[in-house]
């Protein structure tokens, strides 16, 4: 395997710029390794916020020489992420839009922007690398050097054709190192604080649903064997793992375990409860093969901020994988996805549909 570095035979280069410091220090660091790099704002909201980066972002390209351009691109990013965001809670699921906007929205409208700029590379400011495999020639995304700031999870769902065309300039960064580069270039955002996880949605995301017309009707709270405990507000107010504020006494804390939608039931149990033995993934991206063809023995992440854990996964009917666990797990929610990595290599990954949890499993039965 053999990680990507900077190719400057093709010299003009499309770079995604937010307005932050992680794409601002990017166009330096593309510049020094002789790029030409042309600075491209994509507009996903049409609100005063992204006005704001967008004029962030010029003032940057302004300061270090380089073209700048705004790239409209609102209506996709309601249609393929904010949309299926709303319509995932609506069908109980928690989703994870970050993961599928890189690859269904923010990378496809920078490609398209480079080909309109005449750029046949694009970059963004991701802490992650990408290394192609010497055997079968396919890329991959590799996790960043920084630990604590690597991504890899949320570039799981970059296919074939966007990582052939992209560049990671941070990927050997550390935040410190950045934060650093940029306050010695004198860039205006050096000490621009971090932006939110859910960049469409300002605080609560339970109003912004009910302002979408995700019903939040009160119903019951029961246990894994169906005992009617008490009421609540509304399955869209609870997440998975929760365990504050369900609003029931008992000698230890109850954990929300389980939604089920068509009876309107939020599921809870003690702490033991809230561990899983397996996941079932819908139709994962593969990045290091095609396809399964015999299980794999590799280790998983089931949340963006969770530790990697071992597992084996096994094909199924209809293109969907289950990840067996090799040690009981803490719960995640069906609609955040499941990334597979070998060593710091991810190997694809999709998203979480169904969550294999002992006591569930036992009281349908």
């Amino acid at each position: 395997m053999k990680d990507v570095g900077f190719d400057t035979a093709t010299r003009r280069i499309a770079l995604g710029m937010s307005g932050g410091v992680d794409s601002a220090v990017s166009a330096a660091v593309l510049m020094r390794a002789g790029y030409e790099v042309v600075g491209v704002t994509c507009l996903f909201t049409d609100d005063e916020k992204s006005r704001a980066a967008a004029r962030d972002a010029a003032a940057v390209c302004e300061l270090l020489g380089i073209e700048h351009a705004v790239w409209k691109c609102s209506e996709a990013f309601e249609r393929e992420v904010v949309g299926p965001f709303v319509d995932g809670y609506a069908r109980g699921l928690t989703p994870s839009p970050c993961v599928s906007c890189n690859a269904r929205c923010k990378v496809p409208q920078l490609l398209a922007a480079a080909d309109e700029l005449g750029c046949e590379k694009a970059a963004t400011g991701h802490y992650a690398r990408i290394a192609r495999l010497e055997e079968s020639g396919r890329f991959v995304v590799k996790a960043a050097l920084d630990a604590s700031k690597d991504q890899s999870y949320m570039l799981s769902q970059l296919t074939q054709e966007q990582l052939e065309r992209l560049v990671f300039p941070l990927g050997a960064a550390t935040k410190a190192d950045v934060r650093v580069l940029a306050a010695d270039l004198g860039l205006p955002v050096a000490d621009k604080p971090e932006s939110q996880d859910i960049c469409f949605i300002e605080g609560d995301h339970r109003v912004f649903l009910e302002q979408r017309g995700v019903c939040d009707e009160p119903g019951t709270i029961v246990d894994a064997h169906g005992t009617v405990l008490g009421r609540h507000d509304g399955l869209v107010r609870y997440t998975i793992g929760q365990r504050k504020g369900i609003g029931i006494a008992a000698p230890e804390p109850y954990y929300v375990i389980g939604k089920r939608f068509d009876r309107n039931e939020l599921v809870v149990g003690f702490k033991d409860e809230t561990l899983i033995d397996f996941v079932t993934v819908a139709n994962p991206n593969w990045q290091a093969f095609d396809a399964l063809a015999e299980p794999l023995d590799c280790m998983v992440k089931l949340r963006y901020r969770s530790t990697k854990v071992a597992c084996t996964v096994h094909s199924c009917d209809g293109g969907s994988v289950e990840v067996r666990l090799i040690s009981p797990q803490p719960t995640t929610a069906p609609g955040q996805h499941a990334v597979f990595y070998l060593g710091e290599t991810v190997l694809g990954g999709g998203m979480i549909v169904e969550v294999g949890t002992a006591a569930l499993s036992a009281s349908a039965r």
